[in-house]
């Protein structure tokens, strides 16, 4: 919409960064089957930030401008926080953002608790989200319940983020 999104104006909450791309499967995974809103919603309604961003550079698949973001938020009924457009990667590459989707959660401090995939089946198959470990899910409700996370990082899955050069 337009407004900067900065982590500093979110310091005291926790906030989770998800890098997304709506032409990959593995993100289709969790949106078509409203596996990512469900999070999002869930989580948002306890005051944590969700952060979507698109890292994909202008004419590769994936980009999205503005324009874009506010479809992919309408056909999705998303519930992030905030969509940030990272064209140039700057944000992604800080991060070491590598794929779509690539999960953080930082913690009220600022600091990393969590990186890597939102879950344990690297497969772009819906009916692996039932059976499957939630990391992102177990990550803020340890975090939320004031236990250290359990699992901090994993190996992320999904669609290469096709950074600018």
């Amino acid at each position: 919409n337009g407004k900067p999104v900065k982590l500093s104006d979110l310091k005291g909450k926790y906030v989770v960064l998800e890098w997304t791309n709506e032409g990959c499967p593995f993100v289709q995974k969790h949106y078509k089957s409203g596996n990512m809103q469900g999070l999002q919603k869930e989580f948002t309604g306890k005051d944590v930030a969700w952060i979507t961003v698109f890292s994909s550079r202008v004419g590769a698949q994936g980009h999205v401008d503005a324009e874009g973001a506010k479809k992919f938020q309408a056909d999705f009924k998303t519930a992030s926080t905030a969509m940030v457009l990272d064209d140039a990667g700057t944000i992604g590459k800080l991060y070491d953002a590598k794929t779509t989707p690539n999960m953080f959660v930082v913690d009220p401090a600022g600091k990393l608790i969590y990186a890597g995939a939102i879950d344990s089946k690297p497969t772009a198959n819906p009916a692996d989200i039932k059976t499957a470990v939630n990391y992102v899910n177990q990550a803020v409700g340890e975090a939320l319940s004031g236990k250290p996370v359990s699992q901090p990082a994993s190996t992320p899955y999904g669609c290469s983020i096709k950074y600018a050069s």
